[in-house]
């Protein structure tokens, strides 16, 4: 295990070299490629479908557009930050993320990690993953994240094993902890970027641990937003990047790809998107994803549960769960996509319990 991690480890720092290349296609990641030769390949709609960061290098013409994007990626959508702007960001409740190891200092979620538990990555302090930063970003990101003002407890695990133990062992650990916490500082909701059972997972061992945790976790009263196919919600969008708050033009699926709409989930942006990115301790950064994976939809979700817990801490989980269902936007072919302030003002009226 040890000695895998550190190959991963020195796989990840290698693809960091930035290098000329000499063509472009459609949804490329182009994180640390340098582009400044083939201006005729590109165009702003192609540049919106490619996954890049900081350190991609663009012809002067595009230069501008790529800051754009990066920067524009970084919104929500949805009205999110009209939320915001009201006050309403998560503060004072307490969520968790089960995901991949990550460093703490990040200006995005910086004093935002309550604690930080690793199970299994035995990762030093100084480096970090691309996924963990991603979520914990999207989630409590001061530019980034639905819930900028949400404290998180986060556990590190080793997804890359496909071993559904560390899954499990993390979620045991969570509850363990609420279990320990008075009842202003209870963890609420669990994001897992990751599907550790279920039709179509790629975890190939343990899947049952996972299960029985999950259950555990739900008699507890958390509630757990993972990507199983058996108790996941969410499905994908993706918002026009130049009318980011407009559900209208928010279309259900991925960039580029044919989508069959499931009626039982719920749609949350997750393309178009920007994440943090840091692999090295003090190096900050930021990646733009012209297509993100479903990663990305647990985090804002969790997110949006904690500003309507802010509002109405005294409302269950499941209840919050079934108001997003009813405030949900419908599309033509049944698809429904979050809709944050119907959600907010639908917790707003919810009639006050004795």
């Amino acid at each position: 295990m040890v000695f895998v991690f550190y190959q991963y480890i020195k796989k990840s720092r290698n693809f960091q070299i930035v290098k000329e290349i000499s063509s472009v296609s459609a949804y490329q990641d182009i994180r640390w490629k340098d582009l400044s030769k083939i201006e005729s390949q590109l165009d702003s709609a192609m540049i919106r479908t490619l996954k890049f960061n900081e350190k991609t290098i663009w012809p002067d013409k595009y230069k501008s557009y790529a800051t754009y994007l990066l920067s524009a990626g970084k919104n929500p959508g949805l009205g999110i930050r009209n939320l915001h702007k009201q006050g309403i960001t998560g503060k004072g409740i307490v969520v968790a993320i089960i995901d991949q190891y990550i460093c703490l200092d990040h200006p995005e979620y910086v004093n935002k990690i309550i604690e930080y538990h690793d199970v299994g990555c035995n990762a030093p302090s100084n480096i970090s993953s691309y996924h963990g930063p991603a979520v914990a970003s999207l989630l409590v990101g001061d530019s980034i994240g639905t819930a900028p003002d949400a404290k998180i407890y986060f556990v590190a695990v080793p997804s890359w094993t496909k071993d559904a133990k560390y899954q499990a062992d993390a979620l045991n650990w969570i509850i363990d902890k609420n279990n320990t916490l008075p009842k202003g500082d209870k963890i609420r909701a669990v994001s897992v970027s990751a599907a550790p059972s279920g039709i179509g997972t790629l975890f190939t061992k343990h899947n049952s641990l996972w299960d029985s945790a999950y259950l555990r976790a739900i008699k507890s009263g958390l509630i757990v937003i993972d990507c199983t196919s058996d108790n996941g919600i969410t499905s994908p969008c993706y918002n026009d990047i130049n009318h980011p708050d407009s559900i209208s033009k928010s279309l259900p699926g991925y960039p580029g790809i044919a989508f069959t709409a499931d009626s039982t989930r719920i749609c949350v942006p997750n393309s178009l998107r920007t994440v943090a990115e840091e692999f090295e301790q003090g190096v900050y950064s930021f990646t733009y994803c012209g297509r993100g994976g479903i990663s990305w939809a647990e985090p804002y979700l969790v997110g949006v549960l904690a500003l309507g817990w802010q509002l109405r801490p005294d409302i269950s989980g499941k209840e919050m769960i079934r108001l997003l269902y009813s405030t949900s936007y419908h599309k033509d072919n049944g698809t429904k996509i979050i809709q944050p302030e119907a959600f907010i003002e639908s917790v707003k009226g919810y009639p006050k319990l004795n």
